[in-house]
């Protein structure tokens, strides 16, 4: 997470799941591996945070499924929103993007998973590109 953070709000469609992140990493990453894909249904950026730099109102309505022996993902058991992905192995959390309130400030910097895209799409927006985590992809 870079030094520079912002504070967000959001929640789910319905309402009854918000949160408050004092801290999160300004610079937006989309990951395109077929577990975001099809969580999603297409896209899923997130914002870095850590989990003890949220608070989360309503969180009795938040469902964690365990995706991975490293992650698991929060949804709102009532409308579906998905909201949340968090590390098992350490305090890191990521909120999806399109969660958060309007006029946060956020900004798409970066793709990951490319690899594993859906072959429905292009990435065309000049934006870094990486096979994981943080190996450059190189077409």
């Amino acid at each position: 997470m870079s030094k520079e953070t912002k504070a967000v709000s959001g929640g789910c469609y319905c309402g009854k799941v918000r949160y408050h992140s004092r801290a999160v990493d300004p610079a937006l990453v989309q990951c395109h591996c077929s577990q975001c894909r099809k969580q999603s249904g297409h896209g899923y950026a997130t914002a870095m945070t850590k989990s003890g730099d949220v608070t989360i109102e309503g969180e009795e309505n938040v469902t964690w499924f365990r995706a991975s022996p490293v992650a698991e993902r929060g949804f709102c058991s009532s409308c579906g929103s998905h909201l949340f992905w968090r590390s098992t192995k350490d305090d890191e959390m990521a909120i999806l993007a399109a969660s958060i309130d309007d006029s946060s400030g956020l900004k798409l910097t970066s793709h990951i998973f490319v690899n594993d895209k859906g072959d429905y799409y292009d990435i065309a927006d000049g934006l870094p590109q990486f096979i994981d985590y943080d190996n450059p992809y190189t077409p």
